[in-house]
């Protein structure tokens, strides 16, 4: 019995969350309450502060979802011998994330786009904030072993590098949201991040200065 209830509880925080994020594609995030993802769901209002504390708590877990696969691609062991072909691999799935799957499509669609971070939603921009400061830190660390594998100049600026790298996927991102299919973006997928780590790999403007910390 026990078992069961918990297995109810998650198949109802899961349609709550697919209902959420049909709503706030649909509506915005600013124009969706919460009255109207119950209404959508099934379910009470009750029920959904029962899983989630606010609209932006919500918000939180509904990314978190679709965001899992590449939690757990940097949790893979991945090649010791070749950091730079799995950043490349971490890269390109960000990029395909918005392409090849209509949810994660959907998901990235509502935070480049359809989100405002206003009054309810303040602590999710805070929230946003800590996970692209901890993203670029793992970028800087990816980039480090690469240094030390050779296949990165030794003198390469880790934190600017890791800023160009972070640019680049939130620029690619939102273009690949807005462009019509016909444009064919998706395809660009692969040369675009070999051209990113290239510019890594010649690109003086990418060097630390002269006694800079690396």
């Amino acid at each position: 019995m026990v078992r069961r209830t918990k297995e109810e509880a998650r198949e109802t925080r899961n349609r709550i969350l697919d209902a959420a994020e049909q709503v706030f594609y649909d509506k915005g995030v600013s124009r969706t309450s919460l009255a109207d993802i119950a209404a959508l769901a099934g379910v009470t209002r009750g029920a959904i502060y029962w899983h989630f504390a606010n609209k932006g708590d919500l918000f939180t877990a509904m990314f978190d979802r679709v965001l899992l696969p590449l939690d757990e691609l940097d949790a893979a062991d991945g090649d010791p011998d070749d950091p730079l072909g799995r950043l490349a691999d971490k890269l390109k799935w960000c990029l395909h994330a918005v392409s090849g799957d209509a949810q994660r499509r959907r998901v990235f669609d509502i935070l480049f786009l359809k989100c405002e971070f206003v009054d309810e939603m303040g602590p999710v921009k805070a929230r946003h904030q800590s996970s692209m400061q901890e993203g670029i830190g793992k970028l800087e660390n990816d980039l480090r072993l690469a240094v030390r594998k050779g296949q990165l100049p030794a003198d390469l600026d880790m934190r600017r590098a890791a800023l160009f790298l972070h640019a680049f996927i939130g620029g690619c991102l939102r273009d690949a949201l807005m462009m019509p299919p016909s444009v064919g973006f998706d395809a660009q997928t692969e040369p675009f991040v070999d051209a990113c780590l290239d510019t890594l790999r010649s690109s003086q403007a990418m060097r630390a200065r002269a006694g800079g910390a690396v």
